[in-house]
């Protein structure tokens, strides 16, 4: 059985420990994630003046976007678990010089955020990290405005999304991992369209909508995934290489996830689109 606060304390832990990787291959995940930013943006139709809550913001996106958007008539608040990320957010937001934007911590089931404050949720590959899918749901329906758009990516099956998954697989393969217990929160836990919709209207949402969207991800080859791929890949994890191959920078796992994307290579590059199931949803 799932313990909730072990969950996310272990989550907690995890993003604190990596919020420095993700803030140096930033740009590498930009290429692809800055499109994903603008579908959200026109999903929920962000303009001057809206009120825009960022759920799972991590190190600030799409929230410092969502704050040249809305303008200095408007307001963003970005919420994340991780202290770590949060603090990498709002250096960000100072370097870009954003005022109408403020960072919290809570995560996707506690936003300590009030209810009907809101025009706007949105939420970038953050919300498959939820518990309880329909309880998130309903707090994210209750911190909107009557109309107020929830506007949210969440990744398809792993075999849609090989910038996230192929790296995973290959650790998983040298580790000798089980399969992660059936209801375990992780990348791909909304990965299934019409369940996704399903719990958003046991939520309480209107109109709800789920789409595929390719995200353009384009590596400079096979180096910069495995620099992405140890970015993001948890401690827990890291630990485990560690102990079964003495370091966890062993060679041969490292060279293993960057041959898993060099047959995608193109002309000089490796495009790795990947897909997101885009949600928009209407609170009653």
């Amino acid at each position: 059985m799932i313990d909730p606060e072990q969950v996310k304390t272990e989550q907690r832990r995890s993003w604190n420990a990596i919020s420095a990787g993700w803030d140096a291959t930033h740009e590498i995940f930009e290429r692809g994630g800055a499109a994903l930013t603008r579908r959200l943006l026109d999903l929920a139709d962000v303009r001057p003046g809206r009120r825009v809550l960022d759920v799972a913001t991590g190190i600030g996106e799409p929230a410092l976007n969502a704050a040249a958007a809305v303008g200095p008539g408007g307001r963003v608040v970005g919420v994340d678990i991780s202290p770590a990320m949060l603090a990498v957010a709002r250096r960000r937001a100072r370097l870009h010089g954003c005022r109408n934007v403020a960072f919290a911590e809570g995560d996707v089931e506690h936003l300590g955020q009030p209810e009907g404050a809101f025009d706007v949720v949105l939420s970038r590959l953050g919300l498959m990290f939820a518990v309880d899918h329909v309880a998130a749901f309903r707090g994210l329906r209750a911190v909107l405005v009557p109309g107020g758009v929830l506007a949210a990516a969440v990744w398809a099956e792993p075999e849609a999304a090989p910038m996230m998954s192929l790296g995973y697989r290959v650790l998983a393969d040298r580790l000798d991992l089980p399969p992660p217990p059936p209801g375990l929160p992780g990348p791909f836990s909304m990965s299934d369209p019409g369940r996704l919709a399903a719990d958003l209207i046991a939520a309480g949402f209107q109109d709800v909508s789920v789409t595929a969207f390719t995200v353009p991800f384009r590596l400079d080859g096979p180096g910069e995934y495995v620099e992405i791929t140890k970015a993001m890949t948890p401690p827990r994890l890291l630990g485990l290489l560690r102990d079964r191959y003495g370091s966890e920078d062993d060679p041969a796992t490292w060279e293993a996830v960057g041959a898993a994307v060099a047959p995608f290579a193109a002309g000089g590059v490796i495009p790795l689109p990947s897909t997101a199931l885009c949600v928009r949803a209407v609170a009653p």
